[in-house]
């Protein structure tokens, strides 16, 4: 133990108490011991790379081509994704794929290149093979996005009397890339310091990050191997499906300023095991998430009721305090969706139970909510407490559904019910018997679920919070350990909890969102920020996580307004909740002692404000239902990046500090302390401050008002979008359009919280004089009555 796992070891008894922090110490030695016992030793590595290439033999959408020391498979899907994997490796069996494989592009052909190598020619991309293993992903007209060097494996030695190996004897590997010189990086799931990622290295190991984070803590509760890289010679995504510890090192490249000698951007990627397979994406950032989508699986849609505000804190304390908050919010003419429940309504925080002295009739208390529209939404965490007699506990033991350890015992951890076991949801066993669990969950009338601490999280006074590596792990079938099974526990819990919803309300869409995940979490729920630090880095970090896991097929998310950690100031929490409100999860929550969330606990000027930012989101509920569907439908995300229409803009592609609400909106929030006027940089067009309707043109950099009762937020010229009318039903906010350009929008109606298949309502509008004038694109009547706005704008300069 060294001088920083001795200061954790006292910051860990401190945090959960000296029973618990005496658990935690032994639990780490337990853990330690194991893994020494049962991982492999290695007594020395050889270095390998794939030598000089020997032949090829074509296969439907590609090839499969030989080199001295290992072999290369190349695949084009039908959509032109781009499959290579190497050790001959095919692209399943995979966590991250939604189904069967994609089927392949049959026009795809394989055929001998001019320098010794390989290249496989199609409709959409061109795959070029060199002789020695390099790989080139090209445009159609021959630009290089991306050129992964030969990689190279260090291959185990098993030390002398290690008996069988439980690895199978995978190898490490490391692969590094060149991409173009003005390129930027983005991706790799949830990070604290963004959307742009920097030049450093990024571990790709999902991790709790112990009581709070902020910009620069890495990495966090929810990473992913997905890049998405931008330059002006095109937009693509690269996906290495490999679920190990591991670490991508990226390097922005420079340009030579006319001197013609360029330094390219370079990505490394650093695995500890696992298979060297990846994917590759190309075309225009829509292009690029709608691929993703069709390869990894639809977002899941949530109810509209969960696009509203919601109130989560841990300490409620009992039944009488919810309801004396919910009557503030009704008293007060706050809107309200949900309130959430933490792991304090548990009977000794025991998941699956209820703590019926403080809540004596939860059920009843659920009914008498959802009457004035708020629901209740419940924690579950996946540690179940390891006592004889625990209902839990009895059951998932007769089920054979707990991690074991290589010995065949139950791998016992820390966590907040005290000693606990772990599910093992790689077992679709154990995931059928977890789903039946949240039976209990709504006959306590709950209406959804977050999932949290399922990194998953072990107290450890020393080493790493959760599972042993050596813990054991079904793996569909396949068997193998946690440093396989680590990173996809998140996102096959999701997968039970999902399921489980889903047989148990067949007619109703779950909701449900967590903490950790992996690649593919859309298709069962979303995310949120996890315990993000209480401070104006922390609300820098929000928008950061959401960008970014958005970007990695995960459009809803969100973080929690004020900071988990501490006390906000009047005005952090006030810029915090503004952000919110134009976010897809929009949710306060806090920490035990970290004070209240409720707006009229900061002031008359901050509720008012408060109010103001609500009431906005109600009446832009319609278009949230819109951007929900159409997420569900092309991948694109709520929130996207403000270079998502012009990613050949620079000058957007380095821009932070604001965001496109989906095609229609840009919002520009406030992001430190005093700022009453900033700086916001416009994409090509006309756009509208919404609040003065003053009107901008762009691409440019103008500076707008950001006074306290406001952040700005411009609205595209045409945008045609759906909002709350006066009379509650729907109308079409229309921006008018400049002369001779017009614009368009899509409604998709509510059509209820069940499966039903949406409609898709396509507008456009044109300006005729001082008139604008919109139309349904398939000829119909418009059927909403029409706002214009704009009309007698002042162009800013």
């Amino acid at each position: 133990m060294d001088g920083r796992d001795l200061v954790r070891s006292v910051r860990m008894v401190r945090a959960v108490g000296p029973a618990q922090g005496l658990r935690s110490v032994r639990t780490a030695w337990r853990a330690r011991r194991a893994d020494a016992l049962a991982l492999p030793r290695h007594s020395a590595e050889r270095a390998r790379v794939p030598g000089a290439a020997r032949g090829a033999e074509p296969q439907p959408g590609g090839g499969l081509i030989h080199f001295e020391r290992s072999s290369l498979r190349v695949r084009v899907a039908s959509g032109g994704a781009v499959f290579c994997g190497w050790e001959g490796s095919g692209p399943e069996p995979s966590y991250a794929l939604a189904g069967a494989c994609p089927e392949v592009d049959a026009r795809a052909v394989l055929e001998p290149d001019t320098e010794g190598g390989w290249r496989v020619v199609s409709e959409r991309v061109l795959v070029v093979v060199s002789r020695h293993g390099a790989v080139e992903v090209r445009t159609p007209g021959g630009a290089v996005l991306r050129r992964e060097f030969p990689p190279r494996w260090w291959d185990r030695t098993q030390a002398k009397g290690a008996g069988q190996r439980p690895d199978g004897g995978a190898s490490r590997w490391v692969q590094r890339a060149q991409v173009a010189a003005d390129a930027r990086f983005f991706g790799l799931g949830g990070r604290a310091h963004g959307p742009r990622l920097r030049d450093g290295a990024y571990r790709l190991w999902n991790t709790d990050p112990g009581g709070a984070f902020a910009p620069g803590d890495d990495p966090l509760s929810l990473t992913m191997p997905v890049q998405l890289v931008v330059a002006d010679a095109g937009t693509h995504l690269v996906f290495h499906d490999n679920s190990w510890d591991g670490r991508v090192t990226l390097r922005e490249g420079a340009e030579g300023a006319g001197s013609g000698h360029d330094r390219p951007g370079t990505c490394e990627v650093r695995m500890d095991g696992g298979p060297l397979r990846y994917w590759v994406l190309a075309g225009t950032p829509a292009r690029v998430l709608q691929g993703w989508t069709a390869l990894t699986g639809a977002p899941a849609l949530p109810p509209q009721w969960a696009l509203g505000y919601q109130h989560a804190r841990w300490g409620f304390g009992g039944q009488a305090e919810v309801r004396r908050v919910v009557a503030g919010y009704k008293e007060r003419g706050l809107p309200l969706s949900a309130v959430h429940l933490d792991i304090d309504h548990y009977d000794r925080h025991r998941v699956f139970t209820v703590d019926r002295q403080r809540y004596p009739d939860l059920p009843g208390l659920a009914r008498e909510l959802r009457a004035d529209g708020v629901r209740l939404v419940s924690i579950v965490d996946p540690a179940v407490k390891a006592e004889p007699g625990d209902t839990v506990y009895e059951g998932g033991a007769a089920a054979d559904a707990f991690v074991r350890d290589a010995r065949g015992r139950e791998v016992r951890g820390v966590a907040w019910p005290g000693e606990s076991v772990y599910p093992d949801f790689t077992d679709a066993r154990a995931r059928k018997w977890w789903g039946a669990l949240y039976a209990e969950r709504l006959a306590q009338g709950f209406s959804g679920v977050w999932h949290d601490m399922n990194e998953p999280v072990s107290f450890a006074a020393f080493g790493e919070r959760t599972l042993p590596r050596s813990a054991r792990h079904a793996l569909e079938g396949r068997g193998g350990d946690h440093r396989e099974a680590h990173n996809v526990y998140g996102l096959a819990m999701a997968q039970a909890g999902f399921e489980g919803l889903c047989e148990l309300r067949p007619a109703e869409r779950p909701f449900l969102f967590s903490r950790s995940g992996w690649a593919g979490l859309q298709r069962y729920g979303g995310s949120w920020s996890g315990d993000v630090a209480t401070g104006w880095a922390g609300l820098r970090a929000s928008l950061s996580l959401v960008l970014g896991l958005g970007l990695c097929g995960v459009p809803y998310s969100g973080p929690d307004i004020g900071g988990f950690s501490g006390v906000p100031s009047p005005e952090l929490y006030l810029r915090w909740f503004q952000l919110g409100a134009f976010l897809p999860l929009f949710r306060t929550h806090s920490a035990l002692g970290a004070g209240r969330r409720e707006p009229w606990e900061y002031g008359d000027e901050v509720l008012g404000h408060a109010r103001t930012a609500l009431r906005e989101r109600q009446r832009l509920l319609p278009y949230f239902g819109t951007l929900g569907q159409l997420a569900r439908l092309t991948g694109a995300p709520y929130v996207r990046p403000v270079w998502w229409s012009a990613p050949r803009d620079r000058a957007l592609r380095d821009c932070e500090d604001a965001f496109l609400l989906g095609d229609a909106l840009l919002v520009a929030p406030a992001l430190a302390a005093g700022v009453t006027r900033r700086p916001v940089r416009l994409p090509r067009g006309r756009w509208y401050d919404t609040a003065t309707g003053r009107a901008y043109d762009g691409p440019g950099q103008v500076w707008v008002e950001a006074p306290l009762s406001r952040i700005p937020v411009l609205a595209r010229a045409g945008a045609v979008l759906p909002v709350t009318g006066a009379d509650g039903g729907t109308q079409l906010e229309v921006w008018a359009p400049v002369a001779g350009r017009g614009g368009s929008g899509l409604v998709v109606p509510d059509a209820g919280d069940g499966w039903q298949r949406p409609t898709v309502e396509r507008f456009t509008s044109r300006r005729e004089g001082d008139r604008v004038i919109v139309e349904r694109r398939d000829g119909g009547a418009v059927g909403y009555p029409v706002r214009v706005r704009g009309l007698e704008d002042e162009v800013g300069p």
